[in-house]
């Protein structure tokens, strides 16, 4: 049905929940290739034996790369992106398949809901140790949420064409920050006006893990406002700009993401004082970060 594509760095107790979540909650059978950076901890080992489909680079590639190294062996029509440490909850795979069906083409972009790092407040604890699966697959039944304007970034689904057509994620990007907005600012370029984050496509999401873990140390895992600068030569306005006026997408508070509710196709942005001057502000930044060049 759907190709998933994970990437992950020494992540392999994460990886595993997540893929067995994949295998265990899904409807449909879905092909899973897994790119590994580095994977000195026993990923090959894992992935070799348990004949899942991966790439692999010795080096930290990043996000954007491996992914992109990914996506060139899959063999199905929609390009799922996904984080290792997510927990698919039932229903994500038949929730992305009912709005597929909707569709009269392949102009779309659909997310999901990320339950205790994410959008719902459900904890069912903050590491795969104090993980409570039991609970968390009696409690997401009871989550009422909506379907959203915009997007979470991950997980998300496109078409493989819309995928290749875009060239998939931007690899300058490294080691990940602010690809997500890039790879939507390349949909919204061609045609793209179906933003639509889904309620009943959950995944509980641990949160960052592999930053946490390499936090300063010899691993690049983050990059900080380089991704937002990066965006901003690119396309001449930062992230939160084209978030707020062009997505109408979720915003982050107090450590919690709040989002609008779906609406329908997005339509060019509302271009009233409030754009103006905040376009005129990152013009000024664009300018001086050129000048330094």
């Amino acid at each position: 049905m759907f190709s998933v594509i994970i990437p992950s760095l020494n992540n392999l107790k994460y990886l595993k929940l997540c893929i067995e979540s994949i295998r265990k909650n899904s409807k449909y059978d879905h092909e899973i290739i897994v790119h590994s950076n580095i994977g000195s901890d026993g990923t090959i080992d894992y992935l070799k034996k348990n004949n899942i489909k991966f790439t692999h680079t010795k080096k930290n590639s990043g996000i954007p790369e491996g992914v992109n190294i990914a996506a060139k062996k899959a063999s199905k029509n929609y390009i799922v992106y996904a984080h290792d440490d997510f927990y698919f909850f039932p229903g994500w795979d038949t929730a992305f398949f009912k709005e597929i069906n909707k569709m009269t083409n392949n102009l779309y972009y659909f997310s999901g809901t990320m339950v205790q790092n994410g959008q719902v407040n459900l904890n069912c604890g903050s590491s795969i140790e104090t993980f409570d699966e039991q609970k968390a697959l009696t409690e997401y039944k009871n989550i009422d949420y909506y379907d959203f304007q915009g997007s979470t970034w991950a997980p998300h689904i496109i078409h493989k064409d819309t995928w290749n057509k875009v060239g998939g994620f931007s690899e300058e990007y490294f080691p990940g920050t602010g690809s997500d907005p890039d790879l939507n600012m390349k949909l919204w370029n061609i045609g793209v006006r179906i933003f639509k984050g889904l309620q009943d496509c959950k995944v509980y999401h641990f949160g960052s893990i592999v930053t946490r873990k390499f936090k300063n140390k010899e691993v690049k895992t983050e990059s900080g406002s380089k991704g937002d600068k990066i965006f901003l030569k690119k396309w001449g306005f930062k992230i939160k700009f084209f978030n707020k006026f062009y997505l109408r997408g979720c915003i982050s508070k107090n450590g919690r993401i709040y989002c609008n509710r779906y609406d329908g196709p997005l339509k060019e942005p509302i271009k009233n004082f409030s754009y103006f001057f905040n376009l005129v502000l990152n013009k000024i930044i664009f300018l001086y970060y050129k000048s330094l060049n």
